[in-house]
This record gives structure tokens, C-alpha cells and sequence, in this order.
């Protein structure tokens, strides 16, 4: 079965795009066999593309799940830095 979800967040700025691009990109290396994750920066958006070839509902929910962690993650350590607001 091909599942596929697109994730899209928008930020205030490019420079807040880019740097949660930054801090995903590590994630996006190393992907179990069937999986695809693609992500890219659009000047203040951030859109994440995952593909998924296999019977397992709960792989591609899983990773959804990381991924969004991650973005939290990454969105609070940039808040901390920059003592701004991310949204």
C-alpha cells in the first residue's frame, strides 16, 4: 500500500524557515526500507513530503510523530537562542 503525507508550517520569516530545515535535515538520512522523507524551505515555509511503501498504517504515523517532535524541538532551542516567539 502507497501512503503519502505532506506537512506544511509557516513561519514569520525565511530565516526561521531555514533554520528548522537546518535542524531536520540529520533526521531525513537515514530511513527504514519503504520510507522516503523529503523536506525543503519556501521562503518562510517549511514543507516535508513523506512517501511510504508498505502495510504498516503505523510506520508512516510514527514518523509524522518524530517529525513533529522535532520541529517542536527545534522551533523551543531557536526560541531559547533567539529569545523570540516562533509561529
Amino acid at each position: 500500500m502507497r501512503m503519502e503525507a505532506k506537512i506544511s508550517l509557516v513561519y514569520r520569516d525565511k530565516r526561521k524557515a531555514k533554520a528548522i530545515l537546518e535542524a531536520l535535515s540529520p533526521d531525513n538520512v537515514d530511513t527504514p526500507e519503504g520510507l522516503l522523507i523529503s523536506t525543503l524551505a519556501q521562503n518562510n515555509e517549511v514543507i516535508t513530503v513523506i512517501k511510504y511503501n508498505g502495510d504498516n498504517l503505523f510506520t508512516l504515523q510514527s514518523t509524522i510523530d518524530d517529525l513533529l517532535s522535532c520541529v517542536s524541538i527545534a522551533e523551543k532551542s531557536i526560541s531559547a537562542l533567539k529569545g523570540q516567539n516562533l509561529s
